[in-house]
């Protein structure tokens, strides 16, 4: 492990075997980092998230949970949760989705998502903005083997919303989620827009009454 310790760089995939992945996250220096493992390779991510990704966390976090009381959509959103499969993958996303049957399929004691026992989310969404090329790079990848059914991606400098159906293990870009009909995305991309040009403080009013049409 000690030559990993030397080599080791942050907000890079760095090439490591399963057990140095663990070593990796169990020492206190990443304690604070978000972690990933894939194709053996280990991803730590360690940038400060500022207020502008915050804030587009909480926004999408929120829609979602408006639509899914609006509606009537069992929904459990979980934010950088940990799921793994051990000795294959582990990823932290900002937000990730369990929908319809799924929502309760999770115990609510569980810490790491063990993807041997329960399946993966439905819909996992990346805040990016230092990182948009490898969200839709080796991510994307990661995601696509695991058969989370959408993607999502918010481009923070950009304001937009990539998002992507997964389906034998491959992935298409969307216009309009196919798990979620009820919810326009272009209604997302919107309220990303109003929140830089009209400001914050009655964003979610605006979304309430959108939602409610």
């Amino acid at each position: 492990m000690s030559n990993l310790k030397i080599k080791l760089s942050t907000d890079e995939w760095v090439t490591a075997t399963w057990e140095e992945y663990l070593e990796t996250i169990n020492d206190p220096t990443y304690a604070n980092a978000k972690s990933y493992y894939y194709d053996g390779q280990l991803r730590l991510e360690m940038i400060p998230q500022g207020y502008d990704h915050s804030f587009d966390n909480s926004f999408i976090g929120y829609a979602l949970a408006l639509l899914s009381a609006i509606k009537g959509i069992p929904m459990s959103a979980v934010t950088n949760c940990s799921f793994r499969k051990t000795g294959e993958v582990e990823f932290q996303p900002d937000l990730a989705f369990y929908l319809g049957a799924n929502a309760e399929i999770v115990p609510a004691n569980t810490s790491v998502v063990d993807l041997d026992i329960y399946p993966p989310p439905d819909l996992v969404v990346e805040i990016a903005k230092t990182s948009v090329a490898d969200d839709l790079g080796v991510k994307r990848l990661l995601y696509e083997r695991l058969g989370v059914s959408e993607y999502w991606v918010v481009d923070v400098r950009k304001a937009q919303l990539i998002a992507l159906a997964i389906a034998n293990c491959g992935s298409r870009q969307i216009t309009q989620s196919l798990i979620l009909p009820d919810l326009s995305l272009n209604l997302l991309v919107e309220g990303l827009r109003r929140s830089r040009e009209t400001g914050r403080s009655n964003l979610y009013a605006w979304l309430l009454s959108q939602l409610q049409t």
